[in-house]
């Protein structure tokens, strides 16, 4: 019965990324295998200098991943919230403002598999904070903020279950099919 529940819980979670859009995916796959040092990501994703160089800058910000990881245990206490949720907001404003991520769904969908499910609580107000921020230029905020709902906001609870699906890349084999 449990193996049917992860099975179930995994095809749910593929749902959900399939109704992201394909720059959101794209974006999560690359992030994810930067973030879970998966795979060498100038090679896989770079499509030219101007992104080869976006993923160099996202694998400095994403040093701060290790740290925000060990940190997670500790704020159950609330011990150095401050400084834990000061990076992780200063990370979310890094990838909303790459563009790619449309909405709290996607932002959480990707920050659950860096960070843990232990992350969960703090997701919503990192992404709040972030929207909310200069750095983002106002049309995007406003989706943006817009985009997380009420239940999303003030959840009562969180899940401690681990992610089941990880995106990962897929090669084109368009070619092969006849």
């Amino acid at each position: 019965m449990a193996q049917l529940d992860t099975a179930s819980m995994a095809i749910a979670e593929l749902r959900e990324f399939a109704e992201f859009d394909p720059a959101e995916q794209r974006y999560i796959r690359r992030s994810l295998d930067i973030g879970l040092a998966r795979a060498d990501a100038i090679e896989r994703w770079a499509r030219d200098t101007d992104e080869a160089s976006s993923i160099r800058r996202q694998t400095r910000a994403y040093q701060q991943l290790r740290s925000l990881r060990a940190a997670l245990p500790a704020m159950r206490s609330g011990d150095r919230m401050d400084e834990f949720l000061g990076r992780l907001i200063k990370l979310t404003v890094f990838d909303l403002a790459q563009g790619c991520i449309h909405g709290f769904a996607a932002y959480r969908f990707l920050y659950e598999r860096l960070l843990g499910p232990e992350a969960r609580p703090w997701l919503p107000a990192a992404f709040c904070a972030a929207s909310a921020l200069p750095q983002i230029v106002p049309e995007r905020r406003k989706v943006l903020l817009h985009s997380i709902s009420e239940a999303a906001a003030c959840a009562p609870g969180w899940s401690k279950r681990r992610p089941g699906f990880y995106p990962d890349w897929i090669e084109d084999q368009s070619a092969e099919i006849h």
